[in-house]
């Protein structure tokens, strides 16, 4: 079994879920008491979330690229970023490491195909939605991608980045979220990213129509076949 590296922390809830993902799943296909061979480096999220507000992702870069090089120097095998918005700096992060780093659009772009959809919902903080960084990861799969309006995408940020990362889940928020889909579906969305680690906290599959892609989910699943086949 192949050790995973993760860089966590944006937010800690949300790598929670990652950490539990992978043990479960690891169980699950190995059995007995078997776990995921895995080192997390916990960041400050306070730290990174100035650097993103102030526009300064060479900063978060660096603390990021710094947290994957003492993974690698503790024994990773490979990294995985645990939050779809820093993978805006995974280029920035790669220039400190020389093992792999699973990508977690290409991870969700792999699934959407195997479902069949064309036409893509996003949701995610507003870097996500806005910036072409990983909307174009799932583009390059020719998938067509479409966001919220500008009003919704305020709005949806300002619940991860108040309540989400929080721990913080309120009816309102989901009922919200739903809304939006709602609308995202009515411009033709065969399905739905959960573009940000915290979303699938609030957003289950029964709480819409159509099929949700919880990146947390999938980026984990992802990372376990990746330890347990030797495919990197």
């Amino acid at each position: 079994m192949k050790t995973i590296g993760l860089i966590g922390g944006m937010s800690w809830e949300s790598t929670s879920e990652y950490y539990r993902i992978l043990n479960e799943e690891i169980k699950s296909k190995l059995g007995g008491l078997h776990s995921a061979k895995c080192l997390i480096n916990s960041v400050d999220f306070e730290e990174i979330e100035r650097f993103q507000s102030n526009g300064d992702w060479d900063g978060a870069g660096e603390v990021l690229g710094n947290a994957a090089y003492s993974l690698q120097k503790g024994g990773a095998d490979f990294i995985i970023i645990c939050t779809n918005t820093m993978h805006k700096v995974v280029e920035k992060i790669k220039e400190n490491i020389n093992i792999p780093v699973l990508h977690i659009a290409d991870t969700t772009a792999k699934e959407i195909k195997r479902k069949g959809i064309q036409t893509i919902g996003l949701l995610g903080t507003k870097y996500t939605m806005e910036q072409d960084f990983y909307k174009s990861r799932i583009e390059e799969n020719n998938i067509k991608v479409i966001v919220p309006v500008e009003k919704n995408r305020e709005k949806l940020n300002e619940i991860i980045y108040t309540e989400l990362c929080l721990g913080k889940i309120t009816s309102q928020s989901r009922e919200y979220y739903k809304r939006v889909i709602e609308e995202l579906v009515q411009k033709g969305a065969q399905g739905i990213i959960l573009g940000c680690t915290e979303i699938g906290l609030l957003i289950k599959q029964e709480d819409v129509l159509v099929p949700i892609f919880d990146t947390t989910f999938i980026h984990a699943m992802e990372a376990v076949n990746v330890a347990l086949e030797n495919r990197l």
